[in-house]
């Protein structure tokens, strides 16, 4: 039996069931325990492929005889669905969405090789296919399929609905332009011509070693919390703080990364035709202090009505990802969205 067969049986017998019950609430779990994971059934789905792996969450009150309005949620970059894309998923589906957060390829339970390789094509497609297996579920209405993401996932996301008519609303969270991170920076971590000079020739001189035999170069995405100083860029600092501690480490987050990868991103653009996304709906939540608020800006320039932009008081970047102070109200604001939209 195919994997994409196996999947879609798999999905009609997951929606046959009734509200997962769990014995320990989420608030005594930490997200290396599966705190963001409650309320979740693993799925696969098939992906060119590739087998990809979900949790799909059913909304409270779940009924089999009804379609709901679905939700697929990605990741960050380096991240896993167990971790903030799967809190979003878990908060959405509590009020009333079915949802999917998933591992992007390369990462997590899901297949894809190189592991760690972090290639926009790649993530785009992988969104694409979750769209696929949510529509296949027979208790979504395929006609009310919803696509947000975080932070990198956001601007995959937001590059995603540009040209797939399946998703009828389009939202981000502190969404991260990966491209123009790596041109140009983020405040606080800019990089220069000659910065990106560096890059591209280190990435050639890989390139070149591969090709004459060599395997694949990986590298530490972040610095060890040990290794954290105060003269780091908040940012690093923060990310650190989120990935590398009990906070939201999760152990199939490896922080590596194909040292290649960049050489896939900085000719990247997935914010340059927001246009396309209309007459579909637009939502960008950016923390007010958010070293990556510019990306969310610059989507929401781009786009055109319907478009909304909402910015989070006190908020940095990596507050977006778990604190509940800053999550309620952006899970609130795609709840009402999406509700409208979908």
């Amino acid at each position: 039996m195919s994997i994409l067969k196996t999947s879609i049986i798999s999905a009609a017998i997951l929606c046959a069931m009734p509200a997962f019950a769990q014995s320990t609430p989420a608030a005594t779990l930490t997200v290396a325990q599966g705190a963001n994971a409650v309320g979740s059934q693993k799925v696969t789905f098939n992906n060119g492929g590739v087998q990809m792996a979900g949790n799909l969450y059913l909304p409270a009150g779940y009924d089999r005889s009804k379609k709901y309005p679905a939700v697929v949620v990605a990741h960050p970059w380096g991240g896993v669905k167990e971790q903030t894309s799967g809190l979003y998923a878990q908060q959405l589906a509590r009020k009333g969405f079915v949802t999917l957060a998933f591992d992007a390829s390369h990462y997590g339970e899901s297949g894809g090789l190189p592991r760690d390789l972090e290639d926009p094509a790649d993530r785009v497609q992988d969104i694409r296919s979750a769209v696929g297996y949510l529509a296949s579920v027979p208790q979504v209405d395929a006609n009310r399929i919803g696509a947000v993401g975080v932070c990198a996932g956001g601007g995959y996301t937001l590059h995603e609905a540009q040209t797939d008519l399946r998703v009828k609303a389009v939202a981000g969270v502190v969404a991260y332009d990966i491209g123009d991170a790596t041109r140009t920076g983020i405040q606080g971590a800019p990089v220069t011509a000659e910065g990106r000079q560096k890059l591209l020739q280190s990435v050639a001189d890989q390139l070149n070693k591969e090709a004459a035999g060599a395997t694949v170069l990986v590298q530490q995405l972040l610095p060890s919390p040990a290794q954290v100083n105060a003269e780091m860029d908040s940012f690093t600092r923060e990310a650190v703080d989120y990935y590398l501690t009990p906070r939201g480490g999760h152990p199939n987050v490896r922080n590596r990364f194909v040292v290649t990868s960049p050489g896939l991103h900085i000719g990247y653009y997935p914010l340059e035709h927001m246009e396309l996304v209309s007459p579909r709906p637009v939502l960008l939540i950016a923390g007010e202090r958010a070293e990556t608020r510019k990306f969310s800006e610059a989507a929401y320039a781009k786009a055109q009505q319907p478009k909304e932009l909402m910015i989070v008081p006190g908020a940095s970047h990596f507050d977006m990802y778990d604190k509940p102070q800053y999550v309620t109200p952006a899970v609130n604001k795609l709840a009402e969205f999406f509700g409208k939209h979908l």
